[in-house]
């Protein structure tokens, strides 16, 4: 069986590291808001170039947080895409604002920015790039479209942890960037974890004060806060494993140029443009055939799925809202895409056995 990620093996490979960050920070017993948490935040700042990081406990809460941070409520219109988790539409919806659906460039498969301005109208405050399995949208343009229209630009980077384009990271191009730590990310921990880098330090003070009960001093509390604190063990294991993303994103792209050259005469692969660092949280091609491959492929013991099957203009929860619009690349896209095993660790060997499974469902 060939897995779509394999945990274990990179947990093996750091195991004597992992294993006692993770019993110090026990011993410590300094388990919320411990010095681990602190510690991570500063390292992921500096690694990604963020003037400020604040943890928190879930990708999701991330979003939530940092929408909330930015004074987007209730009659308030964000726009994002309609191809990606649903998540980042919750998250919007979670603050009492609209998600406002634009249609993705059918070759990155993120949101075009050319088709931004049309649907921003008075009520508009934001928009929220996804950096979709890896691939850094195109920021320069957004962030200008931003600025000429005074929005804020809140980056989704939940798979984007080490991407990169215009010479920044994801995450530092916006007033606020949002990464997610679930266990298969490219940085991820060993449960839920989330991260929001912030341009200033109110933004980050808000932060603070939101993920903790809305409390700066204890048991004084002076707005309405959540309980989204990342705990000092899970800290500790990311602080393990972010010394080594340059070498997982490596692995990740070293696995991605392997299948493309093997494949890009039978399927359309995955689009690189030279202008950014595409860090391949997945690896998601595009098939006619794609029921066929996909058979095959379960066939062979190997495991593939399919990110993501329906746009969200077309989930039940806002099929009414968005009865009337269409957005034919997200909806083709989504007929069309398939997404092969891929993880840092996984060996030349099984990349060649994956890519031949797919040329033989497609050539027969």
């Amino acid at each position: 069986m060939i897995p779509m990620v394999d945990l274990k093996t990179q947990y093996h490979d750091l195991k004597q590291e992992i294993d006692r960050a993770v019993l110090d920070a026990i011993e410590s017993s300094q388990f919320i808001l411990g010095p681990n948490v602190t510690a991570f935040e500063q390292e992921s700042a500096a690694y990604l170039g963020a003037a400020h990081a604040v943890s928190c406990a879930s990708g999701t809460d991330a979003l939530h947080l940092a929408i909330l941070a930015a004074g987007i409520g209730p009659g308030d219109e964000v726009i994002t895409s309609p191809f990606t988790f649903i998540a980042t539409a919750e998250a919007i919806c979670y603050a009492g604002a609209t998600p406002v659906f634009v249609d993705i460039d059918p070759q990155t498969f993120n949101i075009d920015p050319t088709l931004i301005e049309a649907a921003i109208t008075p009520r508009t405050r934001a928009v929220i790039p996804v950096h979709l399995f890896g691939q850094p949208a195109e920021l320069s343009e957004i962030k200008a479209i931003c600025e000429a229209h005074k929005l804020q630009l809140i980056e989704d980077c939940a798979q984007s942890f080490g991407a990169a384009t215009g010479g920044s990271m994801t995450g530092t191009h916006g007033s606020l960037g949002c990464f997610s730590f679930f266990p298969s990310k490219n940085l991820g921990c060993y449960g839920d974890g989330g991260l929001v880098t912030c341009a200033t330090p109110e933004l980050a003070e808000q932060l603070k004060v939101l993920r903790n009960h809305g409390s700066r001093v204890r048991y004084h509390h002076s707005v309405i806060g959540f309980n989204s604190r990342l705990d000092d063990i899970q800290a500790a294991i990311l602080r393990v494993k972010l010394k080594r993303i340059d070498q997982f994103n490596n692995g990740r792209r070293r696995v991605a140029h392997l299948y493309s050259e093997l494949l890009r005469d039978v399927a359309t692969v995955p689009y690189e443009d030279g202008k950014g660092v595409h860090v391949y949280h997945q690896y998601t091609l595009l098939t006619d055939r794609r029921d066929a491959v996909m058979a095959h492929l379960s066939e062979r013991k190997i495991a593939c799925a399919v990110y993501y099957p329906i746009p969200l203009h077309r989930q039940d929860v806002f099929a009414a809202a968005c009865a009337g619009i269409s957005l034919p690349i997200a909806e083709n896209v989504a007929s069309r895409c398939m997404s092969l095993p891929i993880y840092p660790e996984m060996p030349e060997e099984s990349v060649r056995v994956v890519a031949e499974a797919v040329r033989e469902s497609l050539l027969g």
